[in-house]
Parts: C-alpha cells; structure tokens; sequence
C-alpha cells in the first residue's frame, strides 16, 4: 500500500492539512489534486490518491476545512462546514487556488504537468480552480456541484475539463447542467459533458447507499467509466513520469 504523508499549511488564517502520496521511482512528478467530497479527508480520497500514486502521479488529497477533517464520524457537522464554506465564494476559489500553488511548489512535482480532479463539493471546488484562470491541464468534476456565482470569462479556462454527473442527482439538475455548458461554451472552454442516465449523486462512493437518502446512491458502471475516462484524459493531458 502506497504511504501517505501529511502535507500543511495555512490559508486565510486556517491550516489545511491534506495528504499527499508520491511514486516509488524518482521524480519530478505530474501531480493531480484530489478535492474531497463535503465529507472531507476520508478513506475514500485516500485511496483514489494511492491509485494515482500506483499510477505515477503525486496525489494531494486537499483539506478545504482545515484540520484534515474526516468528519465521516460526525456527519452533522457537514452541514455547517460545507455551507459555511459555499457562502464564501471567492474564499472558496482562492482556497482551491492556494492549494494549487502549493502542489507546484512541492520538489516532487513538475508544475507544468498539474491536473485536478473532485467528488461533491470537490467538484465544485475544481470547476472554480478552472473559472479562476488557474495553470492546470485538466480538471474533473465527479458528481460535482455546478453552479457559480462567478461564470467563467472568456479565455479563462486554459486545461481541458471533464464533468461526469448523473442524471438523477438533485444536486445537479438539468438547467445547472444546461447552464455549465453554456458558461464554458461561451468561455471557449474545451470542455465534455457526460450524463449517466441511471447515476445519482455520489456514484463513486461504495459506501453512498447506507445513508439511507434518496437520490444518493452508488453506481458501479458510471463509477469504472468515469474513473477510465479520467485516467485517460490525465494521460493525454499531463502524462506520467518523463523518462
């Protein structure tokens, strides 16, 4: 099993802590940011930063919160802490920036080969990276939360963008969806859209059907898919390990 390590600093007067795994061969490295769902730093966005790792990528698991928070344990206070951050906007987009700049510092990553990558509210959080004009190659929204206060404009989005959502997500509805496409349309993004018919939110998570809550729920296909799409849209993109 691929090691994770900590990875910290301080935002805004917050210290994020997020988790960060590194290939055994020698750098540098392309690196992918993970955006964690509204759960934050759980087991999940640990394991997608291993399979990335495996793979030849540095893979940060970003904390948005602070704390590292895995708040599985405690799932009322995501509530709070997801709203609270969603009021924020611009903190929000400069949060996601300010991880961004600190994965390309790391000496294990080449900074010209970034790319990230979000579940839920990381999802939203990697659109808003990509709307602020940030230098990332591509980024994917995993049944993400598509609506902005803060449209993209013209020429801001410089990596390709992928969004995979389902079709039976009340979190993102057909017009959020109709609407991201006009944005990143008329941003001149180069963007794809894929609607799993069957898929609800949080189709990644294995774990999504014992919440018990309607509209949420695992998908198996729409989860393979997405991740190959993902895996192969990183290769093209920001590739692995030169040499």
């Amino acid at each position: 099993m691929t090691d994770l390590r900590a990875m910290a600093f301080t935002h805004d007067g917050v210290e994020l802590v997020g988790q960060m795994a590194v290939p055994e061969t020698p750098g540098p490295h392309p690196a992918v940011m993970v955006m964690a769902t509204a759960y934050g730093l759980g087991e999940m966005m640990r394991e997608r930063a291993r399979r990335l790792a495996q793979l030849g990528y540095v893979a940060v698991a970003t904390d948005m919160y602070g704390g590292g928070m895995d708040c599985h344990a405690d799932p009322k206070s995501v509530g709070a802490l997801m709203t609270d951050l969603l009021k924020q906007p611009q903190r929000l987009r400069g949060r996601a920036a300010a991880w961004c700049d600190q994965v390309k510092a790391r000496p294990e990553v080449d900074s010209q080969r970034v790319a990230a990558i979000g579940f839920c509210l990381g999802g939203q959080c990697v659109l808003e990276l990509a709307r602020s004009g940030a230098d990332v190659k591509a980024v994917v929204s995993f049944h993400g939360l598509l609506s902005t206060s803060m449209p993209a404009t013209p020429g801001a989005v410089h990596g390709e963008v992928a969004i995979y959502t389902g079709a039976k997500d009340p979190y993102a509805p057909p017009e959020h969806v109709m609407a991201l496409q006009q944005e990143l349309a008329a941003a001149g993004a180069h963007f794809q859209i894929t609607v799993f018919n069957e898929a609800c939110h949080s189709f990644t998570d294995p774990n999504a059907n014992a919440m018990g809550r309607q509209g949420i729920a695992y998908d198996p296909i729409a989860d393979r898919v997405s991740w190959a799409g993902t895996i192969a849209l990183l290769e093209a993109t920001i590739g692995r390990r030169a040499g």
